[in-house]
């Protein structure tokens, strides 16, 4: 079992402090639209590396009328032991993590708390950018993988600095070789993290019973082919400078990959699919990652799932619940009426949250 069984917010969000005792059941979160449920969920994400769910800063997370930076505490039962965690940010500063009482960095939480979630801004995933589908499934890779977030961030950076010499027509291999070498040692380690990843995602989803679709994957390049190791890579980007320097930019890498999606049983491209259809494929991939992380974690990891009836009709909902009971996981929920989660019954905790003069409260019920 993963689960928090205690979570204590002060001064986050539109939350002064809401004091949470949970006993490892699905959590269903209802009230009106701005009441403050999904800063519940953006709280819990923070107890995985990144950003959050809303790749938010720091500072942005205090809660503005007091300013006085925030704080989360969570009790945290994992498949072996509990985990006292506390996260927090004062003044604006990057956030601060300490386990146990010692202080932690982001890799050693990832270690130790699986968390995946699902939010409205990613259900335009298959229309929209290619980065949101890249940051989708980095996010799917950094699950299976806590150090992924590493090499990311060691390859942008490299990225980074090499765009500058582009842009600033700087001509002399020495400058270069470097870079390369770093963005080829990162961008080797990216690129085979997203091929395991969907690996383990088209595993998970040939071995379920599920009433959700099965979603064909494939990780393509906006041009050519990905380079498959590192010394691969590394003379890619010094055969593709000259061209780098026309462009002012690097045009080969796996910041270039792009994750084309499909519904299986129909054959139809993900980006032309209804919108109830593209819900439904996002939601499979979502239960795909939860059950390859419990086969190889010994538990499902937390589910983060806001407003998750939307484009689900009551049928599908039903089946969503029942699968996620079924895996075991401790899904956090949100919607606005709590006759949204009517199918759970007592299978889930529910909570209502209201919010007046910008103080949210959350309720029992």
């Amino acid at each position: 079992m993963l689960a928090l069984t205690a979570l204590t917010l002060s001064h986050f969000r539109s939350h002064k402090r809401a004091e949470l005792k949970l006993d490892g059941r699905p959590v269903a979160i209802h009230g009106a639209n701005g009441a403050g449920k999904t800063n519940i969920l953006e709280a819990v994400s923070l107890f995985s590396p990144g950003r959050g769910l809303r790749r938010a800063g720091a500072a942005d997370m205090a809660r503005r009328a007091e300013a006085l930076g925030w704080k989360l505490t969570g009790q945290l039962q994992a498949p072996s032991q509990i985990y006292e965690i506390d996260i927090w940010s004062e003044a604006g500063a990057s956030r601060q993590v300490r386990i146990d009482g010692k202080a932690a960095n982001q890799i050693a939480l990832g270690k130790i708390c699986r968390v995946v979630w699902l939010v409205p801004a990613m259900d335009r995933l298959w229309i929209e950018a290619a980065e949101g589908r890249r940051r989708f499934l980095d996010r799917i890779a950094l699950s299976f993988d806590p150090n992924h977030a590493e090499a990311t961030l060691a390859y942008e950076k490299s990225m980074r600095e090499r765009n500058r010499l582009l842009k600033e027509q700087v001509r002399d291999p020495a400058w270069y070789r470097v870079l390369e070498t770093q963005m080829a040692v990162a961008g080797n380690r990216v690129h085979q993290a997203r091929l395991q990843a969907l690996e383990h995602l088209q595993q998970a989803q040939a071995e379920a019973e599920t009433a959700f679709p099965i979603a064909e994957l494939e990780l393509v390049q906006s041009e050519g082919t990905m380079p498959g190791s590192e010394d691969d890579l590394r003379e890619a980007l010094a055969e593709s400078r000259f061209r780098d320097l026309a462009a002012g930019r690097s045009l080969v890498g796996p910041h270039r990959s792009d994750l084309i999606g499909s519904y299986a049983a129909k054959g139809v491209a993900a980006k032309d699919c209804s919108t109830g259809e593209q819900k439904a494929l996002l939601v499979s991939l979502i239960l795909a990652n939860a059950r390859a992380l419990a086969q190889m974690e010994g538990a499902p990891p937390m589910l983060l799932l806001d407003e998750v009836a939307a484009h689900l009709d009551a049928t599908r909902c039903a089946a969503l619940y029942d699968e996620i009971c079924g895996l075991g996981a401790q899904a956090w929920m949100t919607g606005t009426g709590p006759e949204l989660f009517a199918a759970l019954g007592d299978r889930a905790q529910m909570l209502r949250v209201t919010e007046a003069d910008g103080l949210s409260q959350v309720h029992l019920t």
